[in-house]
């Protein structure tokens, strides 16, 4: 009986570790996937950025270049 038991108990804590040790693979999977979501996000917001910024600037100049042709 207390073989048996002793079996039983040392099956539910191997399960359990089995358990924990699946949830921490899928926590670390959704972990590096919403790290590279926001990563992606990230350089995709700078590129935005960087062409509005680019495309003002190149507006301006344009602006100053007619500006100083007719004056």
């Amino acid at each position: 009986m207390r073989l048996c038991n002793t079996l039983i108990i040392s099956a539910l804590t191997l399960a359990s570790l089995a358990a924990c040790a699946d949830l921490k693979q899928a926590g670390s999977s959704i972990g590096h996937a919403a790290k590279d979501t926001t990563k992606a996000i990230g350089h995709a917001t700078r590129d935005t950025t960087k062409a509005v910024g680019h495309a003002s600037r190149d507006a301006v100049i344009s602006v100053k270049e007619d500006l100083s042709k007719k004056g």
